[in-house]
């Protein structure tokens, strides 16, 4: 069966932001300082989700194009946008009047697949609050799996609801996730400041069956992965992590050198976290400067990973190598990330951008 899809490609004006559409056009000359629009039709092959283009054009969108697109009720038809906070990227879908999501595991899995789907590292779903909260969070991974909650996604989920909202300035609002409560505040600054809530440091909370070390937590505890001892601190951000900044008898860590497709599996899969776990592989610059790359449980390697910068910080405080206070390098750019003393909560400040608007049949 084929069927059809139109994409919207929006660039806000140049005092925000300005976009080269190389990978698009092919075209390294071109630039666009303005609202513009690319309109594809592409056959979807609805058995194994392929994608053909067959034109492409380029047009100026009419005033309010994001206000009427986002305004869109065609029945049969799934209208998004596509985020990413510092290249982690997500597909955020408005599902306020329902509880349920709009598209199951199995088509997320389709639409995220980056050669014969839209490409993303998961769909977020924008759905009514619950327990007195203004809205609910869900998530489905690239995989079909569904977290507790994801860093970058949230950021990228406050940006979403200020525009179906239409919210302007300094906004927060409260957030109901997998891992409880999640309070984003947009900055003056178009950034997103997110209140992570206080880590968990438990073991069996995290979870992990590595033996607590530290009163009930594990701090830099070993690990055997393929017969190499890692050194690794356990955190949970309302999704586990495990955080190691390198080997007990190795050189300092170097994680451009990592094979990340590698190790990150036999950390990810490991015996020793029933739930699974992100891991993150970490290079200490500095006390308040960490450098780090990610294998995401259920999304593989990725750009960034908020919760996993904010389970960094707290790691390198706990182990001695860092302040409270870090900016935290990540593959597609930084985070700044804070554990408070006064009330042991988290705090992770970025960056969320449209990248464009679409429908694709569903």
């Amino acid at each position: 069966m084929a069927i059809a899809a139109t994409i919207s490609h929006s660039v806000t004006p140049v005092t925000r932001r300005s976009f080269t559409p190389t990978n698009l056009l092919r075209s390294s000359s071109l630039s666009y300082s303005s609202d513009i629009a690319f309109k594809s039709n592409l056959t979807l092959k609805s058995t194994n989700f392929r994608v053909s283009a067959t034109s492409m054009s380029i047009s100026a969108p009419e005033k309010a194009s994001r206000a009427s697109f986002l305004d869109r009720k065609e029945s049969g038809f799934l209208h998004f946008v596509k985020y990413h906070g510092l290249g982690n990227d997500f597909i955020l879908v408005d599902n306020r009047n329902s509880s349920e999501p709009r598209v199951t595991p199995e088509q997320a899995v389709k639409l995220c697949d980056r050669n014969f789907g839209i490409g993303a590292d998961g769909v977020i779903f924008a759905m009514p609050g619950i327990n007195g909260t203004d809205y609910t969070m869900r998530i489905f991974n690239s995989d079909g799996s569904e977290p507790e909650m994801c860093g970058n996604g949230v950021r990228c989920f406050a940006r979403f609801i200020s525009e179906l909202e239409n919210l302007q300035g300094k906004q927060s609002f409260t957030v109901h996730t997998g891992a409880g409560l999640i309070v984003p505040e947009i900055q003056d600054d178009g950034k997103v400041k997110v209140d992570m809530g206080e880590p968990i440091l438990k073991a069996s909370d995290v979870p992990t069956r590595l033996p607590a070390n530290k009163d009930e937590s594990v701090v830099k505890s070993e690990l055997d992965v393929d017969g190499v001892k890692w050194n690794v601190t356990c955190v949970s951000m309302g999704n586990p992590h495990c955080v190691t900044f390198g080997a007990i008898e190795g050189r300092i860590l170097q994680v451009d050198e990592l094979n990340l497709a590698e190790i990150g599996p036999k950390f990810e899969h490991h015996t020793v976290f029933p739930a699974r776990t992100n891991t993150e592989f970490v290079e200490i610059i500095s006390p308040s400067r960490l450098k780090m790359r990610v294998w995401e449980r259920g999304a593989g390697a990725t750009l960034a990973c908020g919760t996993g910068a904010c389970a960094v910080v707290v790691a390198a405080v706990l182990e001695g190598h860092a302040a409270r206070n870090c900016t935290v390098d990540l593959p597609g750019g930084p985070l700044d990330i804070e554990w408070r003393e006064e009330d042991n909560h988290v705090y992770m400040t970025g960056p969320a951008e449209v990248v464009f608007y679409g429908s694709v049949p569903l």
